[in-house]
């Protein structure tokens, strides 16, 4: 606690103490207190609302597509997978057991991906697992954990397909190409810190970002690194962190510091640089500056959202701030056709224009199982689009899907375990990582 913040909560606690009737130190008698609601000046609570000159404007989105495949964090190098086609009800199909799930020490930090029918995961303790995407059935497993290592596990960080190989981020400081067909491993790369979040394999190239704010990317072919990309050490963050974006050449790259870097992705120059400041302290928890939701690029347009309050959109070429939203997220926004789809960390969907960062609606999932008393706190993720569905899924074990033309509410389905992570959509099914490391399939 800073000296300041320190004097600021003595002065409110003789200010509290005095408000009770008692003499103050000097012994005069208070006044009474002015009447009024009193409003907290450390918790604003704000509510988002939609933008009244909206109301008439209809939600276009593009038609669904069928994408057979999804090899990266966020789907793709761009992270921008608008309207993706699936089942008209979904149903579990299959859950099968992928290692090891979170514990009081580990957490599980990366969605699975999948590419040539397999869907593949990253356990808590780095071991790296193939499953048949139809049946679930075990293709093969291995471990991503270095032999001369004998500590305690580390976090494992998450996992990248391209041109038949996966490429494996660990919290040993590791970056390991395998193949994709039997998980041998090809090379290994030591970076420079813990890689908590999956890399960005696209160009012959894998981008990693690691905990100590440092982007490092590799040959693919051989794991030789071409450059390092450093930004400001941040002493906090929040577990886990976003995959860079890759698209026009340029490599976008978010740090827990809130910086935004746009990076030539053949020499890592810096084309410009941003940074999501704060914008409201309401905890501790919102006053760190991280970024650990992917950032999208999209015609153009950066997207990213910051854990301390604030969406933007950013011009890809120029760094100009397209617009500026006053709404926080932990997670990738969605984009789609000309509109986002933002999860904030109060709990709510948000629609915004992508040109303007207007809201459209605003849906609320809510933040406590019991509202009134504000206990048993909930933890959703997402969004995904998925045929005419924004789905979010929550550790609670549930998973509700809300109209992205409205906001309204479409259902509800109870899943087998919570869910942490947010799910990925292949070959018309939802795949999602359960917190106790169960696979399943929705279709």
């Amino acid at each position: 606690m800073s000296l300041n913040r320190r004097h600021f909560l003595s002065t409110l606690a003789a200010s509290t103490v005095a408000g009770c009737g008692v003499t103050d130190w000097f012994g005069a008698t208070p006044p009474p207190p002015l009447p009024g609601t009193r409003l907290s000046v450390l918790v604003l609570d704000q509510r988002l609302e939609p933008d009244p000159g909206l109301a008439n404007v209809p939600v276009r989105l593009p038609r669904p597509f069928a994408n057979d495949a999804w090899p990266l964090s966020g789907g793709t190098a761009s992270h921008a997978m608008q309207h993706l086609d699936g089942a008209d009800e979904l149903r579990l199909a299959w859950r099968v057991r992928a290692g090891a799930g979170n514990s009081s020490s580990l957490r599980l930090l990366a969605p699975p991906i999948m590419a040539e029918g397999k869907v593949f995961v990253t356990d808590a303790e780095a071991r790296v697992s193939a499953f048949d995407a139809r049946t679930g059935a075990n293709v093969w497993r291995s471990s991503a954990r270095p032999e001369d290592e004998s500590g305690d596990p580390a976090h494992a960080g998450g996992i990248a397909y391209a041109d038949g190989r996966l490429y494996v981020g660990t919290g040993f400081a590791q970056v390991l190409a395998m193949e994709a067909a039997s998980g041998k491993v090809l090379w290994r790369q030591s970076v420079p810190g813990p890689v908590r979040s999956a890399p960005t394999a696209t160009l012959g190239r894998v981008i990693v970002a690691t905990v100590d704010n440092q982007c490092t990317v590799l040959d693919a072919a051989d794991g030789s690194r071409q450059w390092v990309h450093a930004g400001i050490p941040e002493v906090a963050g929040l577990l886990g962190g976003p995959s860079p974006a890759v698209d026009s050449g340029a490599v976008v790259v978010a740090y827990s510091s809130g910086e935004i870097f746009a990076l030539r992705v053949e020499n890592g120059r810096v084309i410009w640089q941003d940074a999501l400041v704060q914008v409201r302290r309401s905890d501790q928890i919102a006053g760190l500056s991280d970024i650990r939701g992917n950032p999208v690029i999209d015609r153009g347009i950066v997207i990213a959202a910051g854990n301390s309050g604030r969406t933007v959109g950013i011009d890809l070429r120029s760094g100009a701030r397209v617009w500026d939203a006053d709404l926080g997220s932990i997670d990738m926004p969605w984009v789609a056709g000309d509109f986002v789809f933002v999860l904030s960390t109060e709990g709510e969907l948000v629609c915004l224009t992508r040109r303007e960062g207007r809201i459209r609606w605003v849906a609320n999932l809510g933040r406590w199982k019991d509202e009134e008393k504000k206990r048993d706190p909930l933890f959703w993720s997402g969004p995904v689009l998925v045929k005419d569905r924004l789905l979010v899924v929550g550790g609670h074990g549930e998973m509700v899907a809300v109209s992205p033309y409205t906001g309204q509410f479409l259902g509800r389905l109870s899943l087998p375990s919570g869910i942490s992570l947010p799910p990925i959509v292949a070959d018309r099914a939802v795949y999602a990582l359960t917190d106790s490391a169960d696979l399943i399939r929705l279709a």
